[in-house]
């Protein structure tokens, strides 16, 4: 019998922008609110996110630093870059994904400073490099 890592939800999607005040300000113009701003280091380099919502939808812009942008603006149809799942226990999906043979990207579940007490999530790539990431709001 197989058993299936706990997905209850699409937690969120996750866009790379190349400006964040832009684009909030249009995910605003959608009727979403910013719910979630926070920084991280990406390559050493300092990146911002955002977490938009509206009602049971969770989009996340992120804007890489400088020097990485110019892979996201030279696109002509954008760019979605993850689909994040809701899990309850990061710690059993990670073993399990390991257990089924998933190829895992990260070496263990990663904490980000973001939400109220941070999150913590791993990510495992699809059969054509798409990013599926498992994550856990703590």
């Amino acid at each position: 019998m197989q058993s299936f890592i706990n997905i209850t939800a699409i937690q969120h999607v996750g866009i790379p922008v190349t400006n964040i005040g832009d684009s909030q300000t249009f995910y605003e113009r959608l009727g979403f609110k910013r719910v979630m701003l926070a920084g991280f280091m990406h390559n050493g380099q300092p990146g911002s996110c955002v977490m938009m919502q509206r009602g049971e939808m969770v989009i996340e812009i992120y804007q890489l630093p400088e020097q990485e942008l110019n892979d996201i603006r030279s696109r002509e149809n954008g760019h979605i870059d993850h689909i994040a799942f809701n899990v309850p226990d990061i710690d059993k999906a990670y073993a399990m994904a390991k257990e089924a043979g998933f190829n895992i990207v990260e070496p263990g579940p990663v904490f980000l400073q973001f939400w109220a007490n941070g999150c913590r999530y791993f990510n495992i790539t699809g059969p054509d490099g798409e990013r599926l990431e498992f994550n856990q709001i703590l």
